[in-house]
């Protein structure tokens, strides 16, 4: 149980850091591209890229900190919605023991021997009722606090990942060197993203480098198109 409970635990922590980090890099790397094309100046690339950096990161760590402990409230809601009603109606909830159980296409004494175990431990019964009726996942360890953190943490990484080329290099040299590490961030996102849950490895770095770079791009073209606009 606490080998699955640390599994799960890394995965959600990984979890956070792929969102954080793919979307601070996708955004910002719009933003630098777009200014960048419209200005060819590296202070005002560098600027806008910082500002966006630093507020992309602030409204994903509050995006992740709510969005969580929205999550954490529901489950536990329904957690103590379910204790109550094994508590009070004991049999109406081992009928529905039954029926999942049923459902999934066990029959007689196999059938009898897995409602009776489940039935005979509180703990077992309620995290079976969440899951099996309810479909939620047990998620009473996440913390908003560090999930906000990471995410945050992470977004302002993936931005600086794009943004650094600048500092160092022309802004032609800059856009090029900057689109080319955003690719290969992404793509290798994407790969780990994969290895996470299932799928081609090779698939999912090619559709997350796909996805973040057309994201990219349409910043580029609107600084293409409107540079040279005078407003």
């Amino acid at each position: 149980m606490q080998k699955e409970h640390d599994h799960n635990k890394r995965g959600s922590n990984l979890k956070d850091v792929i969102l954080g980090g793919q979307d601070g890099l996708v955004n910002v790397l719009g933003v630098i591209l777009g200014v960048a094309a419209a200005t060819y100046n590296t202070k005002i690339v560098i600027i806008a890229g910082l500002a966006a950096t630093f507020a992309e990161s602030m409204s994903m760590a509050a995006v992740a900190y709510t969005s969580t402990k929205a999550a954490l409230s529901y489950y536990l809601s329904q957690l103590d919605r379910e204790e109550t009603e094994i508590e009070k109606t004991p049999r109406l909830e081992k009928k529905e023991i039954y029926n999942i159980y049923y459902n999934k296409g066990f029959r007689g004494k196999l059938l009898n021997q897995i409602v009776k175990k489940i039935i005979s431990d509180k703990k077992i019964w309620l995290d079976t009722m969440m899951v099996e009726e309810l479909g939620l996942t047990h998620i009473k360890n996440i913390r908003p606090g560090k999930s906000a953190l990471i995410v945050g943490a992470s977004a302002i990484i993936g931005s600086l990942i794009p943004l650094l080329p600048f500092f160092f290099l022309p802004v032609k040299l800059g856009i090029i060197i900057a689109s080319g590490l955003a690719a290969l961030t992404l793509f290798i996102t994407g790969m780990i993203k994969a290895k996470l849950t299932v799928g081609s490895k090779f698939r999912s770095g090619l559709e997350m480098l796909i996805i973040g770079m057309l994201a990219a791009l349409a910043g580029y073209l609107i600084g293409v198109l409107f540079g040279n606009v005078n407003f």
